[in-house]
């Protein structure tokens, strides 16, 4: 898992990034079998799977000009996962990018199966996921 700071928050401000990281080490399995399903259903697209943590935390789709457009206005601090982005390969790894607080953080890990692997495994459909991992998201941050 790739992120921008791996120390504990010393502020509540970055608390939800600490809370994020526990969260993913928890479901990792869940993740990628959603990052998965969702690449199933969506296709090839320039799109990245997002989660906005503002109020009640829900999965969304970031587009690439979205992103490229950020990456201008903070003057190119997030070059990096513009990178990630472009060689993703959801057959092998999960990219998602957290939203909250005015602040991204990005979860990028390859788990210890792969994402297609994740999803045969645990014989969930994509409604299911989300549901089960957003409400485990609502209980952990």
């Amino acid at each position: 898992m790739t992120i921008f700071n791996t120390n504990p928050p010393n502020d509540s401000k970055n608390n939800w990034q600490h809370q994020l990281n526990k969260f993913v080490r928890a479901n990792q399995k869940e993740l990628a079998a959603l990052a998965w399903g969702l690449h199933l259903e969506k296709g090839k697209t320039d799109e990245t799977i997002g989660i906005d943590l503002k109020e009640t935390p829900k999965f969304v789709y970031c587009s690439k000009a979205a992103i490229e457009r950020l990456n201008r206005n903070v003057d190119g601090k997030i070059q990096e996962i513009l990178g990630l982005i472009d060689g993703y390969k959801p057959e092998l790894e999960v990219l998602m990018i957290a939203i909250g607080d005015g602040q991204i953080k990005l979860v990028y890990f390859q788990p210890e199966i792969s994402p297609p692997d994740c999803f045969e495994q645990l014989g969930q459909d994509v409604d299911t996921l989300l549901k089960l991992l957003e409400t485990g998201m609502s209980e952990c941050l």
